[in-house]
């Protein structure tokens, strides 16, 4: 079991996942969210990793930067194994040692600091912390995103760390940036583009049945004879007998 516990900017929660799937479902972003502007932050590094698991540290960079340049608020991962020297640290502790750590470790508002803490294998806890100018952009359901995507890959064997928090973060950035479109409007556009046709369809060929009786019409009369028209008709020459008279 892991818990995901958060801190920002005043608010805060917790969300426990014993799902040992990949396929977790991910928050969607409902609002519309613009990044700090440039010069919030005092760039710094973008991870520590106390526990040596991090393999490339141009990959792992790289999602994170991605992060930093959607959002505007860097992210800095913060990898361990021990909190005070101990593998069981209770989450009091964490709290206490993620906020003096963001103290230490920033000089502004505008980080997020993500603390990674596996004290025993497949049983860890993160913690994050946000600076109050980055919690204009990481709200709640942007760290619902952030770690519901961290849950995602946790599982994913086909990656390893480096690549696992890079696309967390990378992906993450994306969906937080973007509303997310409900993915039955593009199901209804379909259908309203087949009833729209349908309709056409029906419209169209009672036109040309239209035109083909108008047509039908005009063609019997231009082929009768030109004496018939003139053709006067018993009550005509009924009406003239008695005029003669």
């Amino acid at each position: 079991m892991f818990i995901l516990p958060m801190i920002f900017g005043g608010m805060g929660g917790s969300s426990n996942n014993n799902s040992s799937s990949s396929e977790t479902s991910v928050t969607r972003s409902t609002v519309e969210r613009e990044p700090l502007p440039a010069g919030s932050v005092n760039e710094t590094d973008y991870y520590t990793d106390d526990a040596n698991w991090v393999e490339n540290q141009t990959v792992m960079n790289d999602g994170l930067r991605h992060f930093y340049e959607k959002t505007g608020v860097q992210p800095h991962v913060y990898i361990t194994t021990e909190i005070n020297g101990s593998n069981n640290a209770s989450m009091s502790e964490v709290e206490e040692y993620a906020n003096k750590l963001y103290d230490e470790l920033f000089t502004d508002e505008a980080h997020l600091l993500l603390m990674f803490y596996e004290g025993t294998p497949s049983n860890y806890t993160t913690y994050y912390v946000t600076g109050s100018q980055a919690d204009q952009v990481i709200d709640r359901e942007a760290a619902d995103i952030l770690l519901d995507y961290i849950d995602r890959y946790y599982y994913d064997m086909n990656l390893n760390t480096s690549e696992f928090f890079s696309k967390s973060f990378r992906d993450a950035a994306d969906r937080i940036m973007d509303v997310t479109t409900s993915p039955w409007i593009p199901v209804l556009l379909v259908i309203g583009g087949v009833i729209l046709v349908g309709i056409l369809f029906l419209w169209w060929r009672k036109r040309k049945q239209q035109e083909a009786i108008e047509a039908k019409r005009t063609e019997d009369m231009l082929s009768k004879p030109i004496d018939t028209f003139g053709k006067s008709s018993e009550a005509d020459d009924l009406a003239k007998k008695y005029e003669d008279k």
